[in-house]
């Protein structure tokens, strides 16, 4: 039996998986900013986690361009990116809405609703991506809204970050129902999950 050398995975990686890679560190980085933020109140740490998860979308386009590019492509890849982008597509934008202000009961079903939603999106598309690609390389279309469409709700939280309508302040207010509270702007995340398990067809350029 041949001996495995050391860090013999890691010497597997692609150009392309090393981005996918950049991309988690991103997310994770923002989470930790978030919580930095929650610790501290300076505005600067959603600033920071917001720009975190921009430049994770830059790393997310990067990979999948590089592995065009080098016509390298692999089942590690693809795990590799879905893993990622769970990370900072899914997780880190619920967080950073957690940490703005959405922090209700009813806030914090919809946020994890809003996660498990990209979960299940990244495992269907898994399972079909080489059904959406019709036998070429490329996947045609997209059934539902891909997960890093959550840059939109980033974009928002960062926009109210810099209007200081975090907290109390939050756009849209805050209800009670049965003595629990939602924050109505939450229901954005709701919609976005939603588009992301639809059997809508969105073309991929």
């Amino acid at each position: 039996m041949e001996k495995q050398k050391a860090f013999s995975m890691i010497r597997e990686f692609q150009l392309a998986d090393w981005c996918t890679l950049a991309n988690a560190v991103c997310g994770t980085g923002a989470l930790f900013s978030m919580l930095s933020y929650l610790q501290t109140g300076a505005i600067r740490h959603v600033y920071f986690a917001c720009g975190m998860i921009f430049a994770a979308g830059l790393f997310d386009v990067l990979d999948g361009r590089i592995a065009r590019w080098r016509q390298k492509s692999s089942g590690l890849g693809r795990e590799l990116d879905s893993l990622a982008d769970i990370i900072s597509f899914g997780v880190a934008p619920a967080v950073i809405g957690y940490g703005c202000g959405m922090q209700g009961l009813y806030d914090r079903v919809i946020l994890t609703a809003f996660v498990a939603c990209g979960v299940s999106r990244l495992a269907r598309y898994n399972v079909t991506a080489e059904a959406l690609s019709e036998g070429g390389d490329k996947v045609k279309y997209f059934e539902g809204t891909p997960i890093p469409s959550s840059l939109l709700l980033v974009m928002m939280m960062l926009v109210a970050a810099a209007r200081g309508a975090l907290g109390e302040s939050l756009w849209l207010g805050q209800v009670k129902l049965g003595g629990f509270t939602l924050h109505p702007i939450v229901l954005l995340f709701a919609i976005s999950g939603s588009l992301m398990v639809s059997r809508i067809r969105f073309p991929k350029f």
